[in-house]
């Protein structure tokens, strides 16, 4: 009848908007906006807390594919390049068998190390924050605050201040100095640097050494490629040489080789400058607050301390693919021992939304407060 069909659809709809709210009660299920057109079936009715969960994973999906682009148009060229080189310009052009061997073993030295250090990039899993280690740091922290709290009375201002644990509520996770959340990969990264579209990866603690031999490795190649191309180019254009398929490949390897060298120069150049002053990325734009302020150079330890930071006490290693970095990722040394005991307060507005940040408020009197600042 008519009255149990209108039951019927009440009954339903009151089931749907009971599993819309219990999907959005649950912290750990995120959904993107969606239309109306999306969220309801062709029947106009809402889709519900299952086809929600669907549609978020197929989105989801799409955007993990779509992410490997940029690094698939990067082999691509790569792997048109080795051709260009190898065959047409080496084989079929260069005449000299002494220079067409040397240019073919200089040539697979670079493409070796240059395709080595890219997929250690790209496949180098960032570091996470490790739930164990982070406490020890905070129980070792505690008992210098009380030592100290003994020698001076409960009035040093430079240990007693209060201080602020970072709290990530996403990844149910106290984040340590200079980890941030990504948005992207959607997980913590221990000192991230940025997230790098061309490598398809959080660039961090775990593989920021990595990056960089990918970046001069890659700027080597390049160099190397348009300068034993640039007499053939030369000899192409003026008419040295007879016209034909090779012609193509040398101008546009020349033309390819000189516009990634160009820009690779200049990224090159940024993050040695960064790690010449222990920086990231993220801390160069937005500067790490501590209890006296911000302050951009608290990292800094010197040119060589810095350098070793990332690569490694022995230089022997330096220009390897190899994990040397010192450290575990948790915590860093500062230009100061004052300063080496202040964690990091939050200043992450601009990196991330929606994440939040618990402050934890510690005062001479040992009495504690907690507050939870959300972002919008």
């Amino acid at each position: 009848s008519g009255k149990s069909r209108r039951a019927g659809r009440g009954v339903r709809r009151c089931l749907a908007e009971r599993g819309e709210a219990e999907a959005e009660a649950e912290g750990g299920l995120v959904f993107f906006p969606l239309p109306p057109a999306v969220t309801a079936g062709w029947w106009g009715r809402p889709v519900g807390r299952v086809g929600k969960m669907a549609i978020s994973r197929g989105l989801w999906c799409c955007q993990r594919v779509l992410a490997w682009i940029p690094v698939l148009i990067i082999t691509l060229v790569v792997l048109w390049s080795y051709y260009a080189y190898v065959f047409e310009l080496c084989v079929f052009t260069v005449q000299n068998g002494f220079e067409k061997a040397a240019y073919l073993v200089v040539f697979h030295l670079f493409f070796v190390m240059f395709v080595w250090t890219y997929c250690k990039a790209i496949f180098t899993e960032p570091s996470q924050p490790s739930r164990k280690k982070i406490l020890d740091i905070m129980e070792l922290e505690l008992q210098d605050m009380q030592v100290l709290s003994h020698s001076f009375g409960g009035t040093d201002p430079c240990f007693l201040l209060s201080s602020a644990i970072r709290y990530c509520d996403r990844c149910q996770v106290i984040k340590p100095d200079r980890c941030h959340h990504c948005s992207i990969c959607d997980t913590c990264v221990l000192k991230m640097d940025h997230h790098c579209p061309w490598v398809n990866n959080c660039i961090g603690f775990s593989n920021y050494k990595f990056f960089l031999l990918f970046l001069g490795y890659s700027m080597l190649y390049c160099l190397f490629v348009a300068a034993t191309v640039l007499q053939y180019f030369i000899m192409f254009w003026t008419g040295g040489l007879t016209d034909g398929r090779a012609k193509f490949h040398v101008l546009f390897l020349l033309f390819v080789a000189v516009m990634f060298f160009l820009s690779l120069m200049f990224l090159l150049s940024y993050h040695c400058w960064l790690v010449s002053l222990n920086r990231s990325t993220l801390e160069a734009f937005s500067a790490p607050v501590f209890q006296h302020g911000p302050d951009k150079n608290s990292f800094n330890l010197g040119v060589w301390k810095n350098l070793k930071q990332v690569f490694g006490p022995k230089r022997k290693y330096w220009l390897l693919p190899i994990f040397t970095s010192i450290g575990d990722g948790h915590s860093f040394p500062m230009k100061s021992q004052s300063e080496s005991h202040n964690p990091l307060l939050s200043n992450e507005e601009h990196w991330d939304e929606g994440e939040s940040d618990m402050e934890y408020t510690a005062t001479a009197s040992g009495t504690t407060s907690v507050t939870v600042e959300m972002e919008s």
